[in-house]
């Protein structure tokens, strides 16, 4: 479904839109200054939601709390062992992560492969724990994006003047409150759920921050599908992954 000529208004701010597919994100005002947006036709896609083109499910599991024995680990540091055990804050996570990567480079030097190869397999199992909650993390983020969950959204991103959102085709949006102020707003037009698909997700973590990309696809009732090329980056704060940027550029499909 396309729009002509249309005008929009936005915290006393107007744009104008000549022509544009409407898609979840596609339509706000960039908050600077009055401007044009034009953007290119998308082709219809018969994507269905919630299914590969293998059938598979694309929605992923639920957040799942990053959780860690240290004994081992407590013994080669001289820890008591009542205090190596539990779940481990992020400031621990991303100390014991440098720790390891400096043991791992002295047990090199001193030609102590076992003991280097103890240590990367340590870090392959904390990197692989840290992919699943931003992997989750990820999944909740979609989950109030197609439900139109304004509090969801609200709990998702980071309180900070920092986080940007870039929604498609448009300038980034910065600081907490515009940036849920403009999921608002795209929302506002549309009925709920959004049919979105996923495809081609690769995640990355590190310490406290980690990041998805991925296709989206996105249907609204009436309207065709969009698709889109996303970078959703995650911060980790006392213990939770939070959005701290989402940047959504089009694609034509």
């Amino acid at each position: 479904m396309a729009l002509s000529g249309s005008a929009l208004s936005f915290n006393g701010l107007s744009s104008t839109l000549k022509e544009f597919n409407v898609l979840p994100g596609s339509f706000i005002n960039s908050f600077h200054k009055r401007h044009h947006v034009c953007l290119s036709s998308v082709n219809p896609n018969r994507l269905v939601f919630g299914k590969s083109e293998r059938g598979s499910q694309l929605c992923l599991s639920p957040n799942q709390c990053l959780k860690f024995q240290m004994r081992r680990l407590g013994a080669r540091r001289g820890v008591k062992s009542e205090d190596s055990e539990g779940i481990l804050s992020s400031e621990n996570i991303a100390l014991d992560e440098q720790t390891l990567e400096e043991e791992l480079q002295n047990a090199i030097a001193e030609e102590n492969y076992a003991k280097a190869a103890e240590i990367r397999d340590t870090l392959k199992s904390l990197h692989k724990d840290s992919k699943t909650e931003v992997l989750g993390a990820n999944s909740k983020f979609y989950n109030s994006f197609r439900n139109g969950d304004l509090a969801a959204m609200q709990t998702m991103w980071a309180k900070r003047d920092e986080v940007c959102c870039v929604h498609p085709g448009l300038k980034g949006i910065s600081g907490y409150d515009d940036v849920i102020e403009s999921w608002n707003f795209v929302w506002a037009n549309y009925e709920f759920p959004l049919q979105i698909k996923l495809e081609d997700i690769k995640v990355h973590a590190r310490g406290d921050m980690g990041y998805v990309t991925c296709m989206e696809f996105v249907k609204t009732k009436g309207g065709r599908w969009g698709g889109q090329f996303v970078t959703n980056v995650f911060e980790k704060i006392d213990g939770e992954w939070f959005v701290c940027n989402h940047h959504a550029s089009p694609v034509d499909i």
